[in-house]
């Protein structure tokens, strides 16, 4: 028994080959696909095993007429055999490379979890997904024609295992077309931060952003699980693996931007002090929306009143569930209610002050009258607190001003925000703090309206605040890590540059040809189809796409792909954690680190996998 086993035969391992003379005698073709089976070009059918006993025995058992109407070896048999390659070729293409009916479910299957994984939804959905769908299909259609397709619904196979392989192969196929991309990039840049998840495992979000021969991309290389502590030096470590697993290069990184936290930009065993030991042209840049944020930190009386706001927000809403929903209500059946409830304040939050404070002065009436209908003493304390014209004038100069601050937030937010971009709106932003110094010093209050609307009187503990601001985004702002002038000749490549201009990008590419690059620059704010394509272009980014795109000005190009593949920010980071969490939830805490970062990496991605690589790459299974 046990010799019979080992002479069972396998097909597989027989390794029978196709013979290019079966298409002539027999007219079956061996599609180019992995695992194909001998197709045959009448009927396209195909046959179990590539071998011409069964090929001939299908052709002479369905076909016998085949061989009258084109007898062997003449040419109308030929033309016909010719005839039938191109008709199937093209019912290949129609049909999307001729999948099989197996391969098809799969291609479903794949599409099925893909659209389960942007929207965030477990791996047992896709059964109920998939249970929908044939109860839909029922429901809508009962005839013949509908009976194969309700069937290959029931086929495909959408187990929450199968939804976790599924999702598995997309992720590795879009990883691969990153890795892909970013080792044919001539420079790139990362966005490093670093949060915990929903079971207190600390993990770091590595993105990259490169040019792919067509556009910039901004793409999640990895999210590494830090199970211990997240020192600089693990890290450092973590990312260095990283690196080395896909053969990437910290040459050719020109910035990193991290949240400015110790363990990134320690100085001498921070992350980004480490990397700039083994890659000393590496630039490293303090997150600029963290930066804007930093610049407007309470301190002193200001400090105290909005930590007395926080104490009547949390009164109305913590004390206790019966009291909320009595202030809801009283807030609902107010006419002039400006909406539904306070905001709680969550300082992590970039524009949590801001929306709490706004809240909070429109529903200041209701909640004066809520206060005064309590009977507690704190109520009592809080409404006197209210009632004081002073403080209440300090409050809306707070909303007001952080109002203000939270429009520059949201311009900075966002993907696909180069650091030419963020720097205009910095600076813009800048001068508007003159003239919101000059606003409330005259007490013409244009741009104060809350603060105008209560009457209150214009403080210096106001004008103080606004001068110390405009101080903070003056002096954190002058350094970018990187040449100012630079930036602003990529931001307005029409105006003449800086006389130091050349040097500056030569220091900063020593590869650059400082000579050729002073030559270009005066052809190309010459050029009239330059100007043209400048006034043309919708933003910077998009003029200079083009010009990359195309094969002049080697040099210039060169400075600007440097410049316009550094994020600005870390913001893609911070927006990726909400997606972490809205992932692994409370109720799916057992979800493995690898699995976590396939869900996520498919969440954010702008990349779509090529569906039937993957499907033909592989062996197809139907459900069981």
């Amino acid at each position: 028994m046990a010799l019979s086993r080992n002479l069972k035969r396998k097909v597989n391992s027989e390794n029978r080959v196709f013979h290019d003379e079966w298409t002539e005698n027999y007219a079956f073709i061996l599609p180019s696909f992995i695992n194909a089976k001998p197709t045959c070009l009448i009927c396209n059918e195909g046959v179990s095993a590539c071998k011409e006993y069964n090929i001939r025995r299908h052709h002479e058992t369905k076909h016998a007429n085949f061989k009258v109407a084109f007898p062997q070896k003449t040419e109308a048999r030929k033309h016909k055999i010719e005839a039938l390659k191109g008709a199937y070729a093209h019912s290949s293409r129609i049909l999307v490379r001729g999948l099989t009916s197996q391969q098809k479910v799969t291609s479903a299957s794949l599409k099925a979890s893909w659209v389960l994984a942007k929207h965030n939804k477990p791996f047992t959905d896709a059964d109920v997904f998939k249970e929908m769908m044939v109860t839909v299909l029922e429901e809508l259609d009962t005839s013949k024609s509908m009976d194969g397709v309700i069937e290959s619904v029931k086929q495909m196979s959408l187990s929450a295992r199968t939804a976790a392989r599924r999702i598995e192969a997309l992720s590795d196929a879009v990883q691969g077309a990153i890795i892909a991309g970013v080792n044919h990039a001539n420079y790139f840049s990362l966005a490093i931060d670093e949060s915990t998840d929903n079971t207190d495992v600390a993990q770091l979000c590595v993105y990259v952003r490169y040019f792919d021969g067509k556009d910039f991309k901004e793409e999640l290389l990895s999210l590494i699980p830090l199970e211990g502590h997240t020192t600089g030096d693990v890290i450092f470590a973590k990312l260095e693996e990283l690196f080395q697993l896909h053969s990437l290069s910290f040459e050719r990184v020109n910035l990193i931007v991290t949240d400015g936290a110790p363990a990134m930009v320690g100085k001498h065993r921070g992350l980004v002090s480490r990397l700039k030991q083994l890659a000393p042209q590496m630039h490293g840049l303090h997150c600029l929306i963290h930066q804007s944020v930093l610049c407007a930190r309470l301190s002193g009386e200001l400090k105290n009143v909005m930590d007395k706001v926080m104490k009547v927000i949390n009164f109305v809403r913590g004390t206790s569930s019966t009291q909320h929903r009595l202030f809801r209500q009283l807030v609902a059946e107010s006419a002039d209610a400006a909406h539904d409830d306070l905001l709680l304040h969550n300082d992590v939050r970039w524009l949590s002050k801001g929306k709490a404070l706004d809240r909070f002065c429109a529903l200041l009436n209701e909640i004066k009258a809520f206060l005064g209908m309590s009977k507690s003493k704190a109520a009592a304390d809080h409404l006197i607190l209210l009632e004081d014209e002073k403080f209440m004038s300090n409050v809306a100069f707070l909303s007001d001003i952080f109002g203000h601050l939270n429009l520059l937030n949201l311009q900075l937010q966002g993907r696909d925000k180069t650091i030419v971009d963020m720097v205009e709106k910095l600076e813009s932003f800048t001068r508007k703090l003159e003239m919101l110094e000059a606003d409330i010093s005259t007490g013409r209050l244009l741009h104060f309206s809350a603060l105008k609307k209560t009457a209150g009187e214009v403080t210096e503990l106001m004008v103080d605040f606004i001068k110390r601001l405009r101080a903070n985004f003056t002096s954190r702002f002058e350094d970018y890590s990187i040449p100012k002038d630079i930036i602003d000749f990529i931001r307005d490549p029409a105006v003449k540059p800086a006389d130091n201009f050349s040097s500056l990008a030569k220091e900063m590419i020593p590869s650059l040809d400082q000579a050729a690059l002073e030559m270009e620059i005066i052809d190309f704010q010459t050029t009239s189809v330059v100007r043209d394509a400048l006034r043309s272009a919708e933003t910077v980014s998009a003029f200079w796409v083009g010009l990359l795109c195309s094969e002049e000005y080697s040099n210039l190009k060169n400075v600007a792909l440097y410049i316009l593949t550094m994020f600005p920010s870390t913001y893609v980071c911070e927006s990726s954690f909400s997606a972490m969490n809205a992932i692994k939830t409370h109720e799916r805490n057992r979800l493995t680190h690898q699995n976590l970062e396939n869900c996520l990496r498919i969440k954010v991605t702008s990349i779509s996998p090529d569906i039937q690589k993957i499907v033909t790459s592989g062996r197809c299974q139907f459900s069981h």
